[in-house]
Protein backbone atom coordinates (compact mmCIF):
# COMPACT_ATOMS: atom_id res chain seq x y z
CA UNK A 1 0.00 0.00 0.00
CA UNK A 2 0.89 3.26 -1.00
CA UNK A 3 0.41 6.06 1.25
CA UNK A 4 0.36 9.50 -0.72
CA UNK A 5 1.91 12.35 1.27
CA UNK A 6 0.62 16.01 1.25
CA UNK A 7 3.00 17.90 -0.36
CA UNK A 8 2.33 21.00 1.51
CA UNK A 9 3.80 21.20 4.74
CA UNK A 10 3.57 24.86 5.67
CA UNK A 11 1.00 25.39 7.46
CA UNK A 12 -0.49 29.43 7.95
CA UNK A 13 -1.81 30.05 11.15
CA UNK A 14 -5.31 31.70 11.35
CA UNK A 15 -5.90 35.40 10.69
CA UNK A 16 -7.99 35.74 13.49
CA UNK A 17 -4.89 35.03 15.92
CA UNK A 18 -2.75 37.76 14.63
CA UNK A 19 -4.03 40.35 16.59
CA UNK A 20 -3.67 38.62 20.08
CA UNK A 21 -0.44 37.80 18.99
CA UNK A 22 0.64 42.03 18.45
CA UNK A 23 -1.62 43.12 21.24
CA UNK A 24 0.79 40.40 23.57
CA UNK A 25 4.07 41.58 21.88
CA UNK A 26 2.42 45.39 22.81
CA UNK A 27 1.78 44.54 26.80
CA UNK A 28 5.67 42.56 26.98
CA UNK A 29 7.24 45.42 25.25
CA UNK A 30 5.51 48.23 27.52
CA UNK A 31 6.07 46.19 30.82
CA UNK A 32 9.77 45.72 30.10
CA UNK A 33 10.64 49.17 29.04
CA UNK A 34 8.65 50.65 32.42
CA UNK A 35 10.63 47.81 34.74
CA UNK A 36 13.44 50.76 33.58
CA UNK A 37 14.39 53.28 36.64
CA UNK A 38 14.46 56.75 35.97
CA UNK A 39 17.73 58.26 35.58
CA UNK A 40 17.72 62.26 34.60
CA UNK A 41 19.98 65.08 35.63
CA UNK A 42 20.41 65.94 39.68
CA UNK A 43 18.55 69.28 40.10
CA UNK A 44 18.51 71.28 43.39
CA UNK A 45 15.26 73.08 43.80
CA UNK A 46 16.01 76.80 45.28
CA UNK A 47 14.20 77.31 48.52
CA UNK A 48 11.76 80.13 49.65
CA UNK A 49 14.35 83.06 51.13
CA UNK A 50 13.91 82.99 54.72
CA UNK A 51 13.41 85.72 57.12
CA UNK A 52 16.74 86.68 57.49
CA UNK A 53 17.80 87.03 53.94
CA UNK A 54 14.59 89.41 53.43
CA UNK A 55 15.97 91.89 56.30
CA UNK A 56 18.92 91.48 54.27
CA UNK A 57 17.31 93.09 50.90
CA UNK A 58 17.63 96.84 51.01
CA UNK A 59 14.69 98.91 49.72
CA UNK A 60 15.46 100.48 46.31
CA UNK A 61 15.80 104.33 45.56
CA UNK A 62 12.94 105.79 44.01
CA UNK A 63 13.21 109.03 41.50
CA UNK A 64 10.61 110.69 40.72
CA UNK A 65 10.69 113.08 37.91
CA UNK A 66 8.48 115.93 36.46
CA UNK A 67 9.08 119.40 34.34
CA UNK A 68 9.96 121.18 37.63
CA UNK A 69 11.22 118.93 40.15
CA UNK A 70 12.77 115.79 41.42
CA UNK A 71 11.74 113.96 44.56
CA UNK A 72 14.24 111.18 45.76
CA UNK A 73 12.50 109.17 47.63
CA UNK A 74 9.44 111.04 47.99
CA UNK A 75 11.65 114.14 49.13
CA UNK A 76 12.19 117.70 46.70
CA UNK A 77 15.43 117.72 45.94
CA UNK A 78 17.47 119.86 43.74
CA UNK A 79 19.17 118.34 40.87
CA UNK A 80 22.95 119.91 41.26
CA UNK A 81 22.76 117.80 44.73
CA UNK A 82 21.51 114.87 43.26
CA UNK A 83 24.36 113.34 42.09
CA UNK A 84 26.25 113.55 45.32
CA UNK A 85 23.29 112.27 47.35
CA UNK A 86 22.94 109.19 44.82
CA UNK A 87 26.58 108.16 45.17
CA UNK A 88 26.18 108.66 48.87
CA UNK A 89 23.45 106.28 48.76
CA UNK A 90 24.72 103.86 46.08
CA UNK A 91 28.09 103.55 48.66
CA UNK A 92 27.50 100.91 50.86
CA UNK A 93 25.09 98.82 48.31
CA UNK A 94 27.78 96.45 47.19
CA UNK A 95 25.43 93.77 45.20
CA UNK A 96 24.22 94.90 41.89
CA UNK A 97 20.47 94.10 42.53
CA UNK A 98 20.57 96.32 45.84
CA UNK A 99 22.10 99.50 43.27
CA UNK A 100 18.83 99.39 41.28
CA UNK A 101 17.01 103.03 41.27
CA UNK A 102 13.48 103.04 39.87
CA UNK A 103 12.31 105.84 37.63
CA UNK A 104 9.10 107.23 37.61
CA UNK A 105 8.84 109.91 34.77
CA UNK A 106 5.63 111.97 34.50
CA UNK A 107 4.05 112.85 30.82
CA UNK A 108 5.06 116.24 30.55
CA UNK A 109 9.12 115.26 31.47
CA UNK A 110 11.30 117.09 28.59
CA UNK A 111 13.16 113.72 26.95
CA UNK A 112 16.39 115.78 27.62
CA UNK A 113 15.87 116.22 30.90
CA UNK A 114 14.96 112.59 31.34
CA UNK A 115 18.14 111.66 29.29
CA UNK A 116 20.56 113.70 32.03
CA UNK A 117 19.09 112.43 35.02
CA UNK A 118 19.58 108.98 34.25
CA UNK A 119 22.51 109.63 32.85
CA UNK A 120 23.31 111.25 36.47
CA UNK A 121 21.69 107.97 38.20
CA UNK A 122 24.43 105.26 35.58
CA UNK A 123 27.51 107.72 36.51
CA UNK A 124 26.89 107.37 40.37
CA UNK A 125 26.89 103.72 39.74
CA UNK A 126 23.01 103.08 39.84
CA UNK A 127 21.01 100.20 37.85
CA UNK A 128 18.12 102.24 36.06
CA UNK A 129 14.99 100.62 35.80
CA UNK A 130 11.73 102.16 34.91
CA UNK A 131 8.33 101.75 36.27
CA UNK A 132 5.82 101.36 33.13
CA UNK A 133 2.77 100.96 35.03
CA UNK A 134 0.32 103.93 35.37
CA UNK A 135 -0.78 105.32 38.42
CA UNK A 136 -4.67 105.66 38.44
CA UNK A 137 -7.44 106.59 40.83
CA UNK A 138 -10.36 104.98 41.79
CA UNK A 139 -13.52 107.13 42.03
CA UNK A 140 -16.37 105.18 43.74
Amino acid sequence: MNIRRNAKLLVEPPSVATGDIAFNLIIFFLVCASTQPDSGRRQDLPRSETKQQQAQQSKNIEIALSKNEILLNAQRIPEADLASRLKRDLAAKKRPEDRIVVVKSSKDTPYDRWISITGLIETAGGVVTLQLEEEQTVLR
